[in-house]
């Protein structure tokens, strides 16, 4: 898959970056040392960061290096580091470990999250995550089909993302490191001014890895028959905007005071 576009990414910042606000807003921390957005993207959710502990030292981490240039001209003053969220631990353990809409890229984040509770936050840090959880949108559903029905079938066969997990895992996952958890789904009903609006909306995100691949008449093609079928389900509202239905999940925990806690299938310490 090619690189992300902070250009494409950006045309609908506001509503991207409400989630952000909103998970941001769950998080009881007065005055953190160290703070890491984890996929911090073009730098929008680090921005609030900065906003509300101007004094903490912030740092920003993205595998994107469109991205990390949009971060890094956005937010000079600040560190941000390309890498892997599936592998990264910090130098030292940090106070707040944020990220949003990053970690359902990661097959394996049931995983990761648990061993980053464990080995990247101090005691009584916060892990604040925030994961879109709508591959049952007709958004989702519907560029499925059409990568599924037209020539290009074969060669889109094998792009497949999971689903999220149950918030029973989630909560199972994290417990055993955290004196305190909050999980909770938001749905968002984004106006926006037209179908082909939804359609820059996910070419942003979702849609990529069936785009990508293709040749530039092909991806047109993918994109009018994707446009046309989101037209069925998507009718404009009285003034003519088209309602974005769009669920999310957040989870917001506390690690408990224990330096090092074991549980079973996450190992403990650095090694």
């Amino acid at each position: 898959m090619s690189d992300w576009s902070s250009a494409q990414y950006l045309k609908f910042n506001d509503e991207r970056s409400r989630p952000a606000r909103d998970l941001l807003a769950q998080v009881a921390v007065a005055n953190p040392k160290s703070v890491v957005d984890l996929g911090c993207g073009p730098g929008n959710s680090t921005g609030l960061l900065v906003a509300r502990w101007p004094e903490a030292g912030i740092s920003g981490l993205d595998s994107s290096p469109d991205m990390l240039a949009k971060a890094r001209q956005t937010l000079p003053g600040l560190h941000f580091e390309q890498a892997d969220a599936a592998t990264w631990r910090p130098e030292e353990p940090v106070d707040v470990v944020f990220s949003n809409a990053m970690f359902q890229w990661l097959p394996d984040h049931l995983a990761v999250l648990p061993r980053l509770m464990n080995e990247a936050l101090a005691p009584h840090g916060i892990l604040a995550v925030q994961m879109p959880d709508n591959l049952q949108e007709p958004t989702h559903v519907l560029m499925r089909e059409v990568a599924s029905e037209g020539p290009w079938a074969e060669r889109l066969a094998a792009v497949h993302r999971a689903p999220l997990a149950r918030v029973e895992d989630y909560y199972d996952a994290l417990s055993p490191f955290s004196q305190q958890i909050d999980l909770w789904h938001t749905i968002y009903n984004h106006p926006l001014d037209s179908v082909d609006a939804i359609v820059e909306w996910v070419k942003g995100t979702g849609l990529r890895p069936f785009i990508d691949p293709l040749q530039e008449d092909e991806r047109a093609e993918f994109l009018a028959r994707y446009r046309d079928r989101l037209a069925t389900f998507y009718k404009p509202a009285a003034d003519g905007k088209v309602l974005l239905r769009f669920p999310r999940v957040f989870m917001v925990a506390r690690r408990s005071s224990n330096s090092r806690k074991v549980h079973s299938g996450f190992p403990s310490g650095n090694a």
